[in-house]
């Protein structure tokens, strides 16, 4: 069976653009064109689509998805290759959420010293405008995006 981008997007909830984007990076392959020019998606594409959706749902990155899409074309060998790069990012997901827990204790204790009077007395703003008024060092939390 052959799927337009459009019948594909719907199958895989990857919208149109995104479909496109992954062909020019080169993690989808180019899909062959009919006589009237239009991408005519086979089941490997879908297959492999659905595979790249839900590694960016994890959290992969790119060059990762890439990595694992070589891997997975070669289902004999080790996936020795594979475990580390889940391990890895396992443990970059790991040191994101205590950075979160970080931000959020932060957060809670600014909302919950509000005494939610005038602006003038507002501790969020206080601690807003002062750095040396919070209780932990989070000037090193990245958040993603």
């Amino acid at each position: 069976m052959s799927y337009s981008i459009g019948q594909l997007s719907k199958k895989t909830g990857v919208k149109v653009p995104t479909i496109r984007y992954y062909e020019q990076v080169g993690l989808l392959p180019e899909a062959p064109r009919n006589a009237g020019n239009q991408r005519r998606y086979e089941n490997a594409h879908l297959e492999r689509l659905r595979f790249i959706r839900h590694a960016r749902e994890l959290g992969f990155e790119m060059e990762d998805i890439r990595a694992l899409l070589t891997m997975s074309e070669k289902p004999q060998d080790s996936c020795h290759a594979a475990d580390s790069i889940a391990r890895d990012h396992l443990a970059s997901i790991r040191e994101r959420i205590a950075q979160l827990q970080i931000l959020e204790r932060e957060l809670e204790r600014m909302v919950d010293e509000c005494a939610h009077g005038r602006v003038c007395d507002c501790r969020v703003i206080e601690v807003l405008a002062d750095h040396a008024e919070c209780r932990t060092d989070h000037g090193k939390v990245s958040l993603p995006g």
